[in-house]
């Protein structure tokens, strides 16, 4: 395995709360003491429900957002202090493929203009190497100089997801974190558009953090995938033994209501509940008022991620009890 690209060590964001203009203030965990790590030109999907935390994550790991307490490393660096010379030529290399290409565009500026922002922004080429770099831009996601003159709302949501790529490959980045890129597109666009992000990683050998709560999607693009719940790393492994072979519980349902050729919809497992509010966390194990098989422990002790074979981590008491007690 090539050396990692990104590594996050124990990362931890909160934010405050305030119910009502008198109401006590209260913090909210959205990211607490994640650890992650991606080698370069691999995919690491992340998923979980809404409110996981996910795009959290993914903000502090594109340096959008300081972490209250852990590290970012991008190629084997710190992230540099936001604004100076080092920080700017980081972000040159690391860019972000949002999930609204409408909300993400100027709806007042050819997309081709804005496509070129990159450029001028990061003073790269001269103007007419940088007009030639836009043409080369749409070709590679398939698209022509015609669609480079129209504006955002004269394309589809495919084509301005398309765009969207294109202006984020402008300044020939290394790393994308690519935050529920196609879950506002009909599922036909959505196969294009993760199709072609797949062939512009082997073409560009970009490393990708792709974020999404559509695990099919997520299964078909990521060598790796962790799985997030309340703010946590529950689950972590290889793409194809996690989906084949599901651990934590939480992944278990998750992976149960993803639908697959050939399994039926009667083994889906149905959580009972909501996930809880972030800011008031169950004791022990956030997941387990949920949990069909939490036991006592559950309610009082958080589990450690720990590894329970190969490339696996779980944080899950039955799980690395049980092995734990055949080590025994």
């Amino acid at each position: 395995m090539s050396a990692p690209l990104v590594e996050v060590a124990a990362i931890s964001r909160s934010y405050s709360m305030r119910s009502g203009m008198f109401g006590r203030a209260t913090a909210v965990h959205a990211v607490d003491g994640v650890s992650l790590t991606i080698a370069r030109g691999q995919t690491l999907g992340l998923v979980g429900e809404s409110g996981s935390g996910k795009s959290t994550t993914g903000r502090i790991v594109l340096g959008l957002e300081p972490p209250d307490r852990g590290e970012v490393r991008f190629d084997g660096k710190p992230m540099a202090t936001p604004g100076t010379a080092a920080w700017r030529g980081q972000r040159a290399r690391m860019q972000m493929i949002f999930q609204d290409p409408l909300g993400a565009l100027d709806r007042r500026l050819p997309v081709a203009t804005q496509i070129r922002e990159p450029l001028d922004i990061h003073g790269l080429g001269t103007a007419s190497m940088r007009e030639e770099r836009v043409r080369e831009l749409l070709r590679a996601v398939e698209l022509t100089p015609v669609h480079g003159a129209r504006y955002p709302g004269a394309l589809s949501g495919g084509q301005r997801q398309r765009i969207v790529l294109a202006r984020a490959l402008a300044t020939k980045p290394d790393f994308l974190v690519c935050d529920e890129p196609v879950s506002a597109l009909d599922v036909s666009i959505q196969a294009q558009v993760v199709n072609l992000l797949a062939d512009l990683q082997a073409q560009l050998g970009l490393t990708l953090l792709f974020i999404s709560h559509d695990l099919r999607v997520v299964r078909q693009i990521s060598n790796i995938v962790a799985v997030m719940y309340l703010g946590r790393i529950v689950e972590i492994g290889s793409a194809d033994d996690l989906f084949a072979r599901p651990e934590h519980p939480y992944t278990q349902a998750l992976v149960s209501a993803s639908p697959a050729p050939g399994r039926r919809s009667a083994g889906r497992i149905v959580l009972s509940g909501d996930p809880p509010n972030p800011a008031a966390r169950p004791q022990g194990c956030a997941f387990h008022p949920r949990c069909p098989r939490a036991i006592a422990r559950c309610a009082s002790e958080v589990p450690a991620l720990e590894t329970v074979g190969g490339d696996r981590q779980v944080a899950c008491h039955l799980v690395t009890g049980a092995v734990t007690r055949d080590a025994a």
